[in-house]
């Protein structure tokens, strides 16, 4: 990935009871295991935000696991949102959060719960955001889980680093690992809060043993690698993963459609990364600023990225799906129908061709057949939808495809293509349901931007939220009053269509995916080039 999405932008429930929450503004501290926390009621929710789940990762706890969080005396005010992780701020512009505080010091995670009492023990839905692992935060607007608790469930989000800070491998820091690799904290980060949440959550009114994991890009794909990793077991019950999935094999240069970095190309290019900035070991590299770092982290989403260290990452996450080696719980996954609006702008046919010749090789012939660029307006939507084989839906489909044989959760997929009412110009016109669209749509409709949307939208937005929070509930989305969602079958793959109304149908852009399953098996290495064809099939 090249550039950051422009939508970027928790047992020990010895706790006083949630009750008279509606005539209280500060309802009764909270015991969790390292302390007291005091919330607020804010729309007959208690609110929590800036718990800390793990220690300060800073001095010489960069680049190192999350530690446990110390006690603390008296009670901790948990009323604002603690600092972002670090990051570039132009990526918080980009979002409209210009003056977001951010700090090394950032591992906290926020609360929405509906609960009178501890003893309700309702469904956790954990927010895990997006932003190419080099950005994201958990105080965007968009992201309040208010209307979503407000369906009966509590709602938390967590914090994890990003960037060099987050994903920066380095030999340096492999040999201190025990064997363990390294380049994965952000995804640790995301562990130690399932876990915080785990021991700790039943003290709001959470259920620790009905948690879903829900993200949306980076955080989709941060979601769909916790369902395969080992050391998340346990501490969900069921994932939602939207435009996301990680199911490519890992990459040692630039191959398309490949992200997941393999642990030494990784270390080279921490080396390279560390050269860059005058210094050579890690006791060196613990000195600078933070914002030294993150400054030099450049922009390019694939630069950090998460790392196959054969322990957070226990391998090909394809191959583990094959042999049923993952955490086999329900799953809900999709994709938009123009995710790759975003990224690509514009292009000619001539630049549309080097581009699949440059990323896929001697394949690019094959994808062309397939995705054709007769006219630039057809080179400008192939390349997009190539966009959205590779990096969303190819790894959707085979999740889908690969989990209805071998696990004993069910799978159920949607397919977003409802356009938000975007003003009829030049910049939108095309653009259709982009990346990130539907997450106005899943947060219950919180007026984060300034579109005129109609009463067909936030209809739409209510029954999206609401499969979503009977899937946190049951593991099945379906529920009273709302279209069936038929669950995937090899032999029936259907899909929810989320256009101006919710509807069953065929899985989307089917014949393209088995051009994606030729095209992936190649890079395994698992067949040969096989023969082009004029259907790219």
């Amino acid at each position: 990935m090249r550039s950051l999405p422009a939508v970027m932008a928790a047992v020990f429930a010895l706790a006083s009871p949630l009750s008279a929450q509606s005539t209280s503004s500060k309802p009764a501290p909270i015991q969790v295991e390292t302390g007291l926390v005091q919330g607020i009621v804010e729309s007959g929710l208690t609110v929590y935000r800036g718990i800390p789940f793990a220690a300060p990762p800073i001095g010489e706890g960069r680049w190192r696991p999350p530690a446990p969080v110390a006690n603390w005396k008296g009670v901790r005010e948990a009323y604002k949102f603690a600092p972002g992780c670090i990051q570039e701020a132009r990526w918080a512009s980009t979002v409209g959060k210009a003056d977001l505080p951010f700090s090394e010091d950032c591992l906290y995670l926020n609360v929405w719960s509906p609960a009178q009492s501890p003893k309700e023990r309702l469904p956790v839905m954990v927010w895990i955001y997006g932003g190419g692992f080099v950005s994201g935060f958990t105080s965007l607007p968009l992201y309040s889980g208010e209307n979503l608790a407000k369906k009966g469930v509590v709602v938390v989000s967590i914090a994890y680093r990003v960037g060099p800070l987050g994903f920066m491998a380095h030999p340096g820091l492999s040999s201190e690992s025990g064997g363990h690799g390294s380049g994965n904290y952000g995804l640790l980060d995301q562990i130690a809060g399932l876990g915080w949440i785990k021991r700790n959550i039943a003290a709001f009114g959470g259920d620790p043993s009905r948690v879903t994991i829900f993200g949306e890009s980076a955080g989709g794909i941060s979601v769909s690698m916790l369902a395969a990793s080992p050391l998340a077991k346990g501490l969900f019950q069921g994932v939602i993963c939207e435009s996301g999935g990680s199911f490519a094999p890992a990459k040692s240069d630039d191959e398309g459609g490949e992200n997941v970095l393999q642990l030494s190309t990784a270390e080279n290019r921490g080396i390279a990364f560390l050269n860059g900035l005058g210094v050579q070991t890690i006791v060196e590299a613990r000195k600078l600023p933070a914002e030294k770092l993150s400054a030099a982290g450049g922009g390019a989403l694939d630069r950090f990225w998460p790392v196959m260290d054969d322990y957070v990452i226990a391998g090909d996450q394809y191959k583990l799906y094959q042999a049923g080696k993952y955490n086999d719980t329900p799953a809900l996954i999709g994709t938009n129908s123009n995710e790759g609006a975003i990224w690509v702008h514009s292009t000619t046919a001539k630049a549309y061709t080097a581009y699949l010749k440059k990323m896929f090789g001697p394949f690019a012939d094959r994808i062309l057949a397939a995705y054709p660029a007769d006219s630039e307006g057809q080179a400008l939507q192939s390349q997009r939808d190539v966009w959205r084989e590779t990096a969303f839906a190819w790894a959707t489909w085979t999740w889908a495809r690969l989990q209805s044989q071998t696990g004993k959760g069910q799978v159920f997929v949607y397919y977003f293509n409802h356009r938000p009412p975007y003003p009829n110009t030049p910049e939108y016109q095309t653009q259709g349901a982009s990346h990130g669209d539907e997450l106005q749509y899943v947060f219950g409709y919180p007026e984060s931007r300034e579109l005129p949307w109609t009463p067909n939208d936030k209809t739409l937005s209510d029954a999206v939220s609401s499969y979503w929070v009977n899937f946190a509930k049951t593991g099945d989305p379906n529920g009273s009053g709302l279209p069936q969602w038929p669950a995937f079958s090899g032999n029936h793959p259907l899909a929810m269509h989320f256009g101006d109304t919710p509807q069953a149908g065929p899985y989307p852009n089917l014949e393209k995916m088995e051009l994606w399953e030729k095209y992936f098996a190649w890079r395994r290495g698992e067949t040969t080039l096989p023969a082009p064809s004029g259907d790219g099939q």
